[in-house]
Formats: structure tokens, C-alpha cells, sequence
């Protein structure tokens, strides 16, 4: 037992780290963001409260025979409304001191007198309190996954009109007590399909496992569920790129945990160096870090510069070799970024081999020289796309062979330099200038970025846009009912028909 003990301490530390690995990318929405979340919230409940559907009411009173039809919301006014978060993973929602204007059917039977007509009614003093659970689903994607919800009236009026009204009036305190409770009865059930149904389609619009290009793809499943403050939403992803080669491979995440702590603006997105490290690792994963000029590709002032380097060697192969020149470079190992307050870099490793190429021969090597470079890298926010640019900082070569044949390619620092910067940087640019999407719902978008780096990660602190309407993304995503589901829901046309009553 002893011996049992000691070994869970032992392993506790381990079991720990395991279950809190640090996010490659991280996403707060702060309260200035959710008040905006709020004001769209807030119309798409508007549009789904007018869609509520209330039971007929029907019923008799001694002599007298009622039947209340085709309920219809005609107007809200939710003037005293908030969203506001609550600890641990939950928001809340509530509207008080609401109105709800409705207009519905009237048939009345008294002895031989029959009677129909419409009646308007107002529901004052409407509370309604809703708490949405958010938690990570199997797949890594938030979802709501639990709702509780209470709503109730405080008052109901009803106006009468017609032939029959002082009867309407006397059966009104049946009719308007029965109407409140099956309209207080209908607010929860479609709140809850709002969000458990509606709103999660919503969510599903968020990437957490999809392709970047035909190399590689990003993982941006969450780690854990929600962590959410008064004032904060945090949500950790993985972050992580893949090579689409082999899909289950797994970088261990290293990299120091991003810590975000403005609140300034309404949401801030967080990356860490592991981010930059399994992209660039995926592509060297892929085979795709190999970059070849040959024949007219080559700059010609650099070609005649390369002849003239290797002259002796061309002419001891053979005095009338005219071959076109290939410049190989290939990055040997993964390269790295280094985020620091000062800005963000890359470190490069690379071979640079240089042949000759004679036709329907093979390669003649000249040489294979190394090369490290430094790229500075400018990270961007355009829409929903994170780009990077990369500008030349640092170049060095030198031989795998001596120091001799490093000295004698000294020469060709400046123009192979040159050659990075003019044809090799421009083509790596335009492999990045497409970016990566950052996990946000479809129809929102950031606005007024600003980048900061920071010790071993950088930040991007934005505003939000609804470039599309909640309702226009849902109706859009909206899962198609079942026929059985469609059938049953749709109410029975009243009859005319005294009989029927």
C-alpha cells in the first residue's frame, strides 16, 4: 500500500501536466465583446419569440362555449435585457419588465347566438431568466450544452369588441388565465431550441480540424472546456499544424503558455511559438521546403559570377561544357521561430547546392555549401486570416568541407544574398500570403487589429464585426426537420363549424 502510495505522488506532477498541456492558440472575449454578442442576441430572441406557437384554448362555462385559435405575436418590446458572464463556464441571460403583444381568434357559442372575431392582448411584466452551460464536445468544438430556463407574467390584458363583448368580458378571467400560462409555458421550450438547436449550428461553423492547403492543416480543437470570469471568456486550442501526409502525428507542445491580460478591447487572440513551429514543421514534414532555379531562372549577372567561381572545376570536367546552371536549396531541418517583445524572427538551416545540368546527363555538383539565415516576420491580421511576412535579415555560407573552401565563397555572400531577397523571398511570401483562418463563427469578423509580442508569444487584440446577421448564418446551417417531425408540427386549422365546438 505504501509502495502504491509513493508511486501516485510520483506520477501526480506527470498526470497534471498531461491534463493542462498549453494552447498554441488561445482566444479571449472580453465584456466589451459580449455586449456586442448581446445586441445581435438580443434581435435573434426578438425573431424567435415572434415565432412562438400557443395551443388552442377552448373550454365552456355553463351555457357558454369558447375556443381561442391562432395565436400570434405581433410585438416585443425587450427594453431591459442583459448578457453578462457567470463562473465558472456559463452565460447568463435575462429580460425583464418585458411586453408581448399578440392577436388571436375567437369563436363563442352561447345557446343559439355564434360569435368569431379576433382578439388583441398584451402580456406585461414578462421575466424571463436563462443560463447557458458551454463546454468542449467530443470533437473539441464549444457547443452549449445545457440550458436551464424559468419565464413567467405578471399581468395580461385583453381587448373585446363585437356582439358578444359583455360575454367575452365575463369569460375573460378564464380566457386571459388560461392564455398567460400557455404563453409562459411556450417561452422556455423555444429559448431552449434557440440555443441548444439553433445556436449550436452556429458553433459548428467554427474550424477545429481542417485543411490549410494541399500540404498541410491546423488543428484548433479545444484542449478543455471554457474559463470563464466575471469580466472574461478564455478558450484554449491546440493550435497545431499537421502534414497532411501523416494526419495523426503529434509535436509536443513546448512552447511557453500564452497569458493574455488586457481587457481593452473586445477579443484578443493569443498564439505561441509552438504555433509558428508545427507550421513550419509540417511543411518540412511534407517535403515542400525545397526551392530549385535552373537555366533562365537563375539571375544572369549571378550566373556569370557562379562561372567564373568555378571556373577550373567546369573546365577540368570537360573545356566545352556549356550546361545551364541549377541552384538547389533545401532547408535541412525544421526551421524555428523566436518571439520576443522586439519582434518575431525565423531561424533557418539550409543546404545550397549548385550543378550543373547538361542535357541528358546527369547533375554535375559544383558545390554544397550551408547556409543560415534569420527572417524577420511580420504577423498580420486581414478579416479572419492570419498572414505572415518574412524579410531577409541574416544570411551566412559557408563549406560542409573546410574552412578554406568557406573562404573561397565569400565571394558569393553578397550576391546569393541578393538572390534570397529578390527571387527566393518573394515566391516564400506568396506561399503565406493566403494565411490561416482563426476559429471564429461564420458572419463575425475583427476590426481596429493591433499585434503586440510578447516573451514567447504574440498577441492580436481586436474588435468584432457581424458581417452577417445571426438569423441569415442560421438559416443557412439550419438542420432540415424530419418529415415525421414537420407533420407534427403543424396545428389543426380551427373549424367554423359550431358543431365542432
Amino acid at each position: 500500500m505504501a509502495a502504491g502510495s509513493c508511486l501516485l505522488l510520483l506520477l501526480l506532477p506527470s498526470l497534471v501536466t498531461a491534463s493542462h498541456s498549453p494552447p498554441g492558440c488561445k482566444i479571449r472575449i472580453t465584456s466589451k465583446g459580449l455586449d456586442l454578442v448581446k445586441q445581435e442576441g438580443l434581435r435573434f430572441v426578438e425573431q424567435e419569440l415572434q415565432n412562438i406557437t400557443v395551443s388552442d384554448l377552448h373550454g365552456n362555462e355553463g351555457q357558454f362555449q369558447y375556443n381561442i385559435s391562432q395565436v400570434k405575436v405581433t410585438d416585443l418590446q425587450l427594453a431591459f435585457s442583459d448578457l453578462n458572464f457567470q463562473p465558472q463556464q456559463h452565460l447568463a441571460f435575462n429580460i425583464n419588465n418585458a411586453s408581448i403583444s399578440l392577436r388571436f381568434r375567437r369563436q363563442l357559442l352561447y345557446w343559439f347566438f355564434y360569435d368569431i372575431g379576433s382578439i388583441n392582448a398584451s402580456a406585461d411584466g414578462v421575466y424571463v431568466y436563462t443560463v447557458l452551460q458551454l463546454a468542449k464536445d467530443e470533437a473539441g468544438r464549444l457547443k452549449i450544452s445545457n440550458m436551464t430556463c424559468s419565464a413567467s407574467i405578471a399581468r395580461m390584458h385583453a381587448g373585446f369588441s363585437g356582439t358578444l363583448r359583455k360575454v367575452y368580458e365575463f369569460l375573460s378571467t378564464f380566457i386571459i388565465t388560461g392564455m398567460r400560462f400557455l404563453l409562459s409555458q411556450q417561452i422556455c421550450p423555444s429559448l431552449e431550441h434557440a440555443s441548444l438547436v439553433l445556436l449550436n449550428s452556429l458553433l459548428d461553423t467554427v474550424p477545429v480540424r481542417n485543411y490549410v492547403d494541399e500540404h498541410i492543416g491546423i488543428d484548433y480543437s479545444l484542449l478543455r472546456d471554457p474559463s470563464v470570469s466575471t469580466d472574461t471568456l478564455d478558450l484554449d486550442f491546440k493550435g497545431m499544424f499537421f502534414p497532411r501526409v501523416r494526419e495523426d502525428q503529434e509535436l509536443e507542445n513546448h512552447a511557453v503558455e500564452p497569458v493574455i491580460k488586457e481587457t481593452e478591447r473586445m477579443v484578443y487572440v493569443a498564439f505561441s511559438e509552438y504555433f509558428f513551429d508545427s507550421a513550419m514543421h509540417s511543411y518540412f514534414q511534407a517535403g515542400v521546403l525545397t526551392i530549385e532555379l535552373q537555366g533562365e531562372k537563375v539571375p544572369k549577372d549571378l550566373e556569370v559570377l557562379l562561372r567564373a567561381t568555378f571556373f577550373g572545376t567546369i573546365f577540368m570536367l570537360s573545356p566545352s561544357m556549356d550546361a545551364p546552371l541549377q541552384l538547389m536549396l533545401q532547408v535541412s531541418a525544421p526551421p524555428r521561430c523566436t518571439i520576443k517583445p522586439s519582434g518575431t524572427s525565423v531561424s533557418v538551416s539550409a543546404f545550397l547546392n549548385i550543378s550543373l545540368v547538361p542535357p541528358d546527363r546527369p547533375p554535375v555538383q559544383l558545390s554544397s555549401m550551408a547556409m543560415e539565415t534569420k527572417l524577420s516576420a511580420k504577423v498580420f491580421l486581414q478579416g479572419k486570416a492570419l498572414r505572415v511576412q518574412l524579410d531577409l535579415r541574416r544570411f551566412r555560407i559557408y563549406s560542409k568541407n573546410s574552412a578554406l573552401e568557406s573562404l573561397a565563397l565569400f565571394s558569393l555572400q553578397a550576391p546569393l544574398k541578393t538572390l534570397l531577397q529578390l527571387t527566393i523571398m518573394p515566391i516564400i511570401n506568396e506561399r503565406t500570403k493566403k494565411g490561416v483562418q482563426i476559429p471564429l463563427p461564420e458572419g463575425m469578423d475583427f476590426t481596429r487589429e493591433v499585434v503586440t509580442n510578447h516573451a514567447g508569444f504574440l498577441t492580436v487584440g481586436a474588435d468584432l464585426h457581424f458581417s452577417k446577421g445571426l438569423r441569415e448564418v442560421i438559416e443557412k446551417y439550419r438542420p432540415v426537420p424530419t418529415a415525421a417531425a414537420y407533420s407534427s408540427s403543424q396545428s389543426a386549422e380551427p373549424s367554423l363549424d359550431p358543431s365542432s365546438l
